[in-house]
């Protein structure tokens, strides 16, 4: 029996020790510091939106951008009742924006010969700018240019009439 004593005593023993060994205290690991969320971008201040002015010239709904030429009669330089209104139009705008120049580009149709057409086209120009002098338009802001028959395309009635004419041209910008 011995033997068997020997084996009780080592499992009794063995069952002591465990039951007094406590397991480890194991402290939990610390829970992960709360990440604070990178600020959120401060929202864009509402804008406006800002109305851009365009002046009369460069602005497709303004009369002054839509009718820009004086038509005239074959082999005249004299402005027509029915062009007043136009050139009163161009008229106070450019008396009103002094900063403002323009050219006048008198044109003819293809008839007759290059000289008498570019001093044909220089009178359709200057009777435009002699109006435009009667609205208050300053000599300094106005050219005339001609172009006599250079710009001239067709040969029917019709084309021959859109080629009679001077153009009022401003600035680009």
């Amino acid at each position: 029996m011995k033997a068997q004593q020997k084996i009780l005593l080592a499992a009794c023993a063995l069952a002591v020790l465990s039951a007094c060994s406590t397991p480890p205290v194991v402290a939990p690991a610390p829970a992960p510091a709360p990440v604070k969320a990178a600020p959120a971008p401060a929202p864009a201040p509402v804008t406006k939106p800002v109305a851009v002015s365009l002046p009369a010239y460069l602005d497709p709904s303004s009369s002054i951008y839509k009718n820009r030429s004086v038509f005239f009669d074959f082999d005249k330089y004299n402005v027509k009742p029915e062009f007043s209104a136009l050139v009163a139009d161009h008229g106070k705008f450019l008396s009103a924006n002094p900063n403002v120049s323009i050219k006048v580009e008198g044109n003819t149709d293809e008839r007759g010969g290059a000289e008498y057409n570019l001093a044909l086209g220089q009178k359709r120009a200057q009777a435009v700018i002699t109006a435009l002098k009667v609205q208050g338009v300053k000599d300094s802001q106005m050219e005339a240019i001609s172009y006599g028959k250079e710009k001239a395309t067709g040969s029917d009635d019709a084309a021959r009439a859109q080629n009679r004419r001077a153009d009022i041209v401003y600035p680009s910008k």
